[in-house]
């Protein structure tokens, strides 16, 4: 149960929002202007009326008492989740007890609710009854896995005799050639069903021509490549966990196995990133009593939000379960014991010459890893020439950003939150630099997501 005296913040309400756009539309309709019959009820949900352009307004009611995160539903024809509507509405509702009333929600309103519980107390029962899902076959199953691998292996033996033909040329000749000959070598991965090489292929044709110092990181691209090919080709010498990691680099899937993790998950942060096919979403978790941080992946249909959505600085108590490999922070959400709430949980921090040290450590378990999850505990924005930096306030050291990190609106509001004085930040930290995604005051004060 959602506890109706227990309110999101704005900035938790408008990390849910899909897109700039729906954020700024949102914000307008969080007044009571175009609001009416409005409520709420203890169980966490909102409802209410918003007027449009049509005749009739729009019904829009909003359940928070999803343990997964709020669930939408709005007569407007928006394919938006949440629309502006429902965002508009959870910011009245943020805004206090006045505007959204507690109440009995409406017959619209509670039918949709009914089926929602209906459904998921229908979808638990199954799941706690243990019954098989599919009649599938173990040995053919374990054919077609055999078969994939032979595709995974063929691929990956004629993208070493591409490396070695770049490097037999030159590195110039990757410039000359252009981004056709790694645009092909990418679909070839893609037809091997090695879609993980094929990402890392598509990222190293775009290298050359991008400015000084191209082809170093062009060479340091071809070496992840090549090790990660022959990390495939030698996997049964390798440590079990290493050859998981191996596996999912590559691409093949896996299930979390990992023993379940109960605990109180703060939600750090959550971002999009977007592609030509899917949607991904990433949600990062710090567990209040296993002191442990952990990833959630989510996906989405081309231009579709992942439906699970978690705002920052919430915190659920549920269930984890570890993917298998070395070094991997991603889990899968399991079964959820209360829906989010707010928290003023935060996590610990460290300096910057302690997360520079365990990005260090983490590429021993996967030597393909960007970045890892860190939060620094007192470091303040400071400019570095033409660049920002996060200077420890105990230490005479500092973390550059990622180029990423400084073309966002989130440096501005992280430079606000400081005004000169120490920060705690949590964020990326990898060879690129820091990428700032949440920070909180050094004082008492609430989480700003800043991606």
């Amino acid at each position: 149960m959602t506890q109706q005296g227990v309110r999101w913040t704005a900035d938790q309400v408008l990390a849910l929002a899909p897109d700039a756009a729906s954020r700024k539309a949102g914000s307008k309709l969080g007044a009571a202007g175009p609001w009416s019959e409005a409520g709420s009820s203890d169980e966490g949900t909102v409802w209410g009326l918003c007027k449009g352009s049509g005749s009739k307004p729009y019904q829009t009611v909003v359940d928070l008492a999803d343990a997964s995160g709020p669930a939408y539903k709005c007569s407007c024809p928006s394919r938006k989740f949440p629309c502006k509507h429902a965002l508009g509405l959870l910011l009245l509702w943020a805004g206090g007890e006045g505007a959204v009333p507690t109440g009995h929600a409406p017959e619209w309103a509670g039918q949709w609710i009914a089926g929602r519980r209906s459904r998921a107390e229908e979808k638990k029962a199954a799941n706690s009854s243990g019954s098989p899902s599919g009649s599938a076959d173990p040995e053919a199953a374990r054919r077609r896995a055999e078969r994939r691998a032979e595709r995974v292996t063929a691929g990956a033996v004629e993208l070493e005799q591409r490396l070695a033909d770049l490097l037999r040329a030159g590195l110039a000749t990757a410039e000359q050639s252009g981004y056709g000959l790694w645009e092909e070598t990418a679909a070839r991965m893609v037809d091997a069903q090695a879609q993980g090489l094929s990402g890392r292929v598509r990222e190293l044709g775009a290298i050359p021509s991008t400015g000084p110092g191209w082809p170093v990181r062009l060479l340091e691209e071809c070496a992840l490549l090549h090790l990660l090919g022959q990390g495939w080709l030698r996997r049964e010498r390798l440590p079990e966990a290493l050859a998981a990691t191996v596996r999912s680099r590559i691409g093949l899937p896996a299930s979390a196995d990992g023993p379940p993790v109960r605990d109180r998950w703060l939600v750090l942060a959550q971002y999009d990133t977007v592609d030509t096919r899917l949607t991904t979403r990433r949600i990062w978790l710090h567990g209040a009593d296993s002191d442990r941080t952990v990833l959630l992946l989510s996906y989405g249909a081309a231009g579709r939000a992942p439906e699970l959505a978690l705002p920052v600085g919430l915190a659920l108590e549920a269930e984890v379960s570890a993917y298998p490999g070395a070094g991997q922070l991603r889990v899968a959400l399991g079964e959820q014991f209360a829906p989010p709430v707010p928290t003023a949980i935060r996590p610990r921090g460290v300096t910057t010459s302690q997360a520079a040290a365990r990005y260090g450590d983490a590429l021993r378990d996967d030597p393909w890893l960007e970045s890892v999850p860190v939060t620094l505990g007192r470091v303040v924005p400071t400019p570095d020439g033409d660049s920002w930096q996060l200077a420890d306030a105990d230490e005479d050291a500092a973390l550059p950003l990622t180029a990423s990190a400084r073309s966002r609106p989130g440096l501005w509001r992280l430079v606000a939150l400081s005004g000169g004085a120490p920060v705690r930040v949590f964020g990326e930290c990898g060879h690129q630099g820091f990428t700032p995604l949440t920070a909180w005051p050094e004082g008492p004060g609430d989480a700003i997501a800043l991606c």
